[in-house]
This record gives C-alpha cells, structure tokens and sequence, in this order.
C-alpha cells in the first residue's frame, strides 16, 4: 500500500495595520547596499507594495501574542512604508499585506531573513532588455523608463542597444552559450549577417575576447578621431547619408564611420573648396591633396612675405588678455594648483593670445602671379595651407656661378645611409644592389624567417631618422655632445667619413618613405619648430650675426641642436660593391646613429610609429607576421592566424598589434649601457664579411 506524500502548510497572510509593526532584530540586512530607501519609497508610491512583508508575533514574558508584529524579512520595505507615513503619503494605520510566521515556529527569524535575500535570483539581462523594450513599444520613453527604475536613461539606452544584435546570437546568450560582454560587443553593429559571421569565426577560435569581436565588426570602418572625420565633421558626413556606429558600453571617442568612401569624397570636395579661395588670392597655381610626401617643398624656391599688423582692436584686445592673464597668475601665486574653472580661462586665454600673435603673411602680387601653394589635411585634422611656392622654371634668370670664390667646385656630399650593424638579419640583395626606389616585389613564400627588403628598410629607416632629427633637436646637451664630438674625431683623428652627423649641416634628403611618415608626430613637430625659427630670423646675413650674438644661452643652444638635426642621417642603404662609399662606412656611420639614438632615448612608438599593412606586414613573409604577432602578443595570438593567407594574415596582425608597443628591429632603440656593451662585444667583427654571407 502506498505512502501518502505529507501535505505542507504554508503561513497565513492577511493585512495588518503600519503600527502594529516593528523592525525586527533578527533581520540579517544590515549594510546598506543597491536602490536606497528614498527610492525604494518613491517606487512603493508609484505603483504600490509589490511584496508581502515576512512578520511574527511579538510574544510578552508569559508567551501571549501583544498583537505587535515583528518583521524579520522585508526590512528595506519596511522602511520604506515608514518614510511614506514620515512624509504624511502613508497612514499611519494604513493595511500592509503580511504573511505571517506562527509563534514558536521551528524556523529562525535569521533564518526567513537570510533566505529571503539568498535565494532571491536576479533578473537576467536578457529578461530586463525584453522588458524595457516592450515598455517601450508599447509607449513609455527612455526617460520616463529610467525614472520608473531610478536607473541612468544611459542605461535603458545601453539595454535597449541589444536590440540591434541578432535573434540567433540572442538565443545563443539565452542559452548560456556567451557571455554577457561578448553581447554588448555585438551591438556596436546592427548588420546581422556580418554578426553572425564573427561569431562563426570567433567562436571557433580560442580568443572570444570582446574587443576582438570590435575590431572585426569595425575593421572597414573611419574612428571619428580620424584627421579626416575632424576635418569634415560629423554632421556633415551624416548629412551626406553617412552613418556612424556608436558603441555604448565602452569609450568609442564618438564611434565608427561606416562609410569611408563618402568620408573621402567630403574631404576632398572641402580640400578643393579651400584651395578655390586661396586660389582668389592671387597665386599661379594651387596644389590639393591629403597629403604631401615629405620634402615636398624642396625643389622650390620660396618669396618672402610680411607679416600683417594688428589693429587696433587686435592690439586692444591683446592687451586686455596679458592684463587678465597677470591678474590671475598674481591671484594663484601662492597656490599649489589652479581651480579646474581657472585652469580652464587660462587655457582659453593662451589660446587667444596665441591665435593674436601669429600672424598671417601678406605677399607682394607680382610675387605671387609666379608663385603658388600647397592645400592639404594637418595631422590634428586641420586645413594645412603652405603659401609661397615657386618652381625653377619661374624664378627671374640669374648670372650662371662656375664655381666657389677661390675656383674650386662647390663640394657635393655623398648621401648617407641607415642602420646596418646586423646587415645579415635587415637587409637583402633583393631587386638589385643599391636598387631604392623600385617597389618591393612579393617574396617567396619559405619557411625561416627572410631579410627585409631594401627598400623597406629604407623606408622605416627613414621613419626612424625623421624621428631621431626631432629628439636630436629637442636636446641642446647631447646636440652639443655631438657636434664636439664631430669636430674633435675630424681634428684630431682625421678619419674619414663614417659619420651621422655632417658638421657643415646640409639637409639630408629622405625621398624613400611610407605614405604615414609626412603626418607623423616628429614631422609635424620638425615643420612647426623650423616653422617657428624662420619666423624670427632677420632679413640679410649681416643682421642674422648680431641677432645669433645676441641671444640668450638657452636660445642660441636651442638653435644649434634645431640646426644640426638637419644633419643627422640613420638611413639605410645598399652600397654597391665597387661605390664610392663602401658598406663599411655605412655601417660604421650607423653604429654612431644608434649610440645617437640611445643618448636621447628614442622611442619609435611615443613617436608615433605603429605596424600596418602598409608600411610593414602587408611587405613582410608570413614568417615574420608570425614572428611580430609572437613577440608582442604570445604564441596563441600566433597560432590563431597561422592558417590565414599574408593578405588576412597581415590585416588582422595590424588590429593584433596595434597599441601593443611592437617595433620592428631596426626601428628599435638600446639602452646607453646596453649599446656600449653590444660596441665591445661587435668590435673588430667584419661587416662586409657579415653582409656577404
């Protein structure tokens, strides 16, 4: 015969007027922790108690109910009703729906406390989105949704975003079968093929992390801090048909532009629109683009202009501006820091006295009607105007010079070449020796990691000498150093050539470089400095003397190291067995630029330089991809796209790489110590020996 299942009870529940309850002891809430009471009180109000509160009997000394009741779950409510009736929206004797424990109950008051708040679950995430989106279907806006939740209307934002990610991928998270981070990073993209795609190929992967997922869902897309969407603007690029991919759960420093193709086409019309109204200024000519490659000015000849004054208005209003910027810096003195409002109208005065100060040149017409300007886009996503220009062919004929004063030729430098000191692991005989300019043919395919090519390495050594110019400049002391250093080894020693430095100063070309160095860090700052200089200097060689002369010290130092930078050279190059120049003294003058180099710290990567497809990975055997993508971020990084073609390879290496620090070696830097001990061990080593095996 079967045994019957006993029956439960559950505890009674009925109202029980707000003053017969008490808070009870035993409630195990005692930090205070998510929705405040206050808030708790405005929801309880809103639409009324949506939960019972958990009570007992109070029992007096001789065990008989007093007809008060504990509550020891459901304290927060508690609270909450008793604010209401503080404020006179609750009264005092208004019914609260109870349920009530019987006294002497074999369960603990501590025990219904604990239970009650363990073994509540939280809603799911996908729950909550449904929610508010049925909400908001069904008319309550973003606002009115945050207010009713007493949450950030960012946040019902974020939920509702979830929106955009696919059902299929929805299902997948409902099951368990993503993380909660991994969705959010779905919904930067509202493309729902291209969604499920990356999960198709992340999902297979070892790496789900959700900043992979990002990049592929962004990698054909423009970050809005690009020059380019600075220049032209969002809301132009929207009004255009545009659109922009915004990522709420992280900082996206205002998202993605999805169209790039429209983004170009903006920025050239607007390129072209200004370089019309320079145009009107009078110039011959006026050249567009979105940028020029470096040294692009050189075979022109430049007409001098002269600054236009202020007015009265400007000097007044100069005037007024260095008054209020004393007046403050004389109220702070004392101060350790400038309140952050102060700080700010410093900031905004700077700026207002600086955009006074500099100003623009006005040129004779006749010079202009043979001359003309470059129109281009500044690396901060400004318009670059370069006036001034002219050609050869339009400069007035002048009396042919057959020679220097005392009737000798004019002494023609040999051009210098880059870093070469491990020669067998840089460089290569590909595309013939001393071959710089023809583009790099695709290597074979081999196993083994393969020198790079020449005209590769001419190019980041063309990077790392524009770079090594700009610290050069900045550092008066090892400038000096260097040049000393120059002139005693000459004076002294007498040896011949093998240096980085020319004493005589004569600009080094850089022809040979990657599309990304002309806008880098080190060239804008290079073009500001000179910029700068060339500014202050007088007219004629006389008054050039006694404006040097009268300098101050700082200054006069400040110009050698800006004037000697011309001159440093770490460039590479294949000499030809029989040149002039032979590859020992390149490698020799190259030893002296890394000691360079050390001296001032050079950082490749604060400088600006990061591997791309272009300028490095999409140059390089997949051997070397591997070999970077290793180095920087481990071998499972490696072996994830070890199974790629090079074209996918070297695309999703860059995304791998980037902000990973990672340099090429010959763009990287040795400490002093370091490059001191590497010039023992190395000396007396045959290069020429080296290069050739």
């Amino acid at each position: 015969m079967a045994t019957a299942i006993p029956k439960i009870s559950l505890s009674s529940s009925r109202d029980i007027p707000f003053n017969r309850l008490v808070l009870s002891q035993s409630n195990m809430r005692r930090v205070k922790s998510g929705l405040s009471i206050e808030e708790l009180a405005r929801d309880i109000e809103r639409r009324g108690l949506l939960q019972s509160l958990n009570v007992r009997p109070v029992l007096d000394d001789t065990g008989v109910e007093t007809g008060t009741y504990e509550v020891p779950a459901g304290g927060r409510r508690f609270r909450a009703l008793e604010l209401l009736v503080k404020q006179k929206k609750l009264a005092k004797t208004a019914p609260v729906p109870c349920v009530v424990r019987e006294a002497g109950s074999a369960i603990l008051a501590e025990d219904d406390s604990l239970a009650e708040n363990v073994q509540r679950v939280a809603l799911h995430p996908l729950d909550q989105f449904r929610a508010f989106r049925d909400m908001l279907e069904k008319g309550m806006s973003e606002e009115e949704i945050a207010a009713a939740f007493f949450v950030a209307p960012a946040v019902v934002r974020q939920r509702l975003r979830l929106m955009t990610v696919s059902d299929k991928l929805l299902d997948i998270y409902e099951q368990d079968g993503m993380k909660l981070e991994q969705l959010m990073a779905f919904s930067i993209s509202d493309d729902h093929a291209r969604q499920e795609q990356v999960w198709d190929i992340v999902s297979q992967s070892h790496n789900r992390e959700p900043y992979v997922i990002r990049r592929m869902l962004t990698e054909k897309t423009v970050r809005a801090s690009d020059a380019r969407a600075r220049f032209v603007g969002l809301d132009a690029y929207l009004a255009a048909g545009g659109h922009v991919m915004r990522d709420l759960f992280e900082t996206d420093d205002g998202g993605w532009l999805q169209d790039p193709g429209i983004l170009d086409r903006l920025v050239m019309e607007k390129l072209h629109t200004a370089a019309e109204n320079i145009r009107t200024e009078g110039w011959k000519w006026v050249e567009t683009a979105l940028s020029f490659p470096w040294g692009h000015t050189r075979q022109f000849a430049e007409i001098d202009g002269t600054e236009v004054p202020l007015t009265d208005e400007e000097t007044t209003r100069l005037e007024a501006l260095h008054t209020e910027q004393e007046a403050i810096e004389a109220e702070y003195a004392q101060a350790d820091e400038y309140p952050e409002e102060v700080d700010a109208r410093l900031g905004e005065i700077e700026q207002a006295i600086l955009a006074l100060e500099e100003r623009p040149l006005a040129f004779d017409p006749a010079d202009m009607a043979r001359a003309g300007a470059f129109v281009s886009l500044d690396s901060d996503g400004t318009l670059q105007v370069e006036r001034g220009f002219v050609l050869p062919e339009d400069m007035p004929a002048e009396p042919e010079e057959t020679g220097n004063a005392d009737g000798s030729d004019e002494y023609d430098h040999p051009a210098y070449y880059g870093r070469d000191e491990r020669i067998a692991d840089y460089g290569s005989d590909e595309g013939g020796e001393g071959d710089t300019t023809a583009p790099d043919v695709d290597p074979e395919e081999e196993d083994g990691i393969k020198p790079l090519s020449d005209r590769l390495l001419t190019e980041l050594t063309a990077w790392r000498t524009l770079a090594l110019r700009d610290a050069f400049a900045s550092n008066p002391h090892i400038a000096l150093t260097e040049f000393l250093h120059t002139l005693v080894r000459d004076v002294y020693w007498q040896t011949p050539g093998a240096d980085c430095l020319e004493a005589y100063v004569r600009e080094i070309p850089l022809p040979v470089h990657s599309s990304d160095m002309p806008g880098s860090l080190p060239a804008h700052a290079l073009r500001q400095r000179n910029d700068g200089w060339k500014h202050d200097l007088p007219d004629d060689e006389d008054a050039l003397w006694r404006w040097i002369d009268g300098l101050d010290d700082a200054s006069r130092m400040a110009l050698l190291a800006h004037c000697l930078s011309f001159g440093v050279n770490a460039l590479y190059e294949r000499m030809p067995a029989y040149g002039a120049v032979s590859q020992r003294s390149v490698t020799e003058r190259l030893k002296r630029a890394d000691r360079l180099a050390s001296a001032l710290s050079l950082d490749l990567v604060e400088a600006g330089w990061q591997p791309t497809v272009e300028n490095y990975l999409g140059r390089v055997t997949r051997a070397r991809i591997l070999q970077a993508v290793r180095e920087a971020r481990g071998d499972e990084a490696a072996d994830r796209i070890a199974h790629l073609k090079k074209p996918d390879m070297a695309r999703e290496a860059e995304q791998l790489l980037d902000g990973s620090g990672w340099l090429p070696e010959a763009l990287r830097t040795v400490r002093l110590a370091d490059q001191a001990l590497v010039e023992t061990v190395t000396a007396g080593e045959d290069v020429e020996a080296i290069a050739a095996e």
